[in-house]
């Protein structure tokens, strides 16, 4: 049985990530910081799927996570760091404060950072006890973020940009034990996080007037499809790579 880990996975782009894995076969682990309606609703529409609670920010959390899944499964297949976090309150760039820095960063960036190097320890142990069909991987959902300037939601930049290059740090490191590290950067997508009337406004009306090439929202499937494909073993001579789940926005155009 081959376990996959998505972390923030109870809704929106992280649910979707999870239904495509489990279309793949794999037994699913949802996560996230705690066990609520909207938790029950989204285990109801699956089947082969168990949830751990994990607040990604805290190290006897996170410690808490891998030692359930070691002890139950014996096994980690596929991380996908998914769990991530917005500004409480978005802030101009001459305004920001530490608090609000500290909790962005804190969850997206330095967590992300130690869920994976927890895995990654997790698999490598795994590899040397010998665990037959054993092809560990790795993928990290980021943003267009990570290079787009948004100066009221600087942390948030920051942090996606740091989980490309924790990316790359990893990608580097586990090459010699064939564990491949892949990073997907959605880009506007459709999920409860951008419902708002506002906000579906603006870039209802951006998308209309050319902003992305394939003028329409993304989707939670899209993305999940997107890791689909980086789990799927075909592309395991490559590691580092970036799949732009984003309609096209990063090419530069005339």
């Amino acid at each position: 049985m081959r376990i996959a880990l998505v972390t923030g996975s109870s809704r929106g782009i992280g649910l979707g990530i999870l239904k495509a894995l489990k279309k793949d076969g794999y037994f699913t682990i949802m996560s996230s910081t705690g066990y609520n309606d909207r938790v029950s609703a989204a285990l109801k529409e699956l089947d082969n799927c168990a949830y751990l609670s994990c607040d990604i920010s805290d190290s006897s959390s996170r410690k808490a996570l891998f030692e359930q899944i070691e002890k139950e499964y014996g096994r980690l297949d596929v991380l996908v760091n998914n769990a991530g976090a917005a500004p409480k309150v978005r802030a101009d760039l001459l305004e920001v404060g530490e608090e609000s820095y500290d909790f962005v960063v804190g969850t997206n960036q330095k967590g992300t950072f130690f869920v994976t190097q927890a895995a990654a320890n997790l698999m490598i142990d795994g590899m040397k006890k010998g665990i037959t069909d054993y092809r560990p991987r790795i993928v990290n959902i980021s943003s267009i973020s990570a290079y787009t300037s948004s100066v009221s939601r600087a942390p948030y930049c920051i942090s996606k940009a740091g989980v490309s290059m924790i990316t790359k740090l990893f990608a580097d490191r586990l090459a010699e034990f064939g564990i491949p590290v892949f990073e997907v950067r959605p880009g506007i997508i459709d999920t409860d996080m951008t419902a708002g009337e506002s906000t579906h406004r603006k870039y209802d009306g951006l998308i209309r007037n050319g902003l992305l090439p394939t003028a329409r929202w993304g989707t939670p499937d899209d993305v999940g499809d997107a890791v689909s494909v980086l789990c799927s073993g075909k592309l395991d001579y490559s590691t580092g790579q970036v799949i732009e789940a984003d309609g096209g926005f990063h090419l530069r155009r005339l």
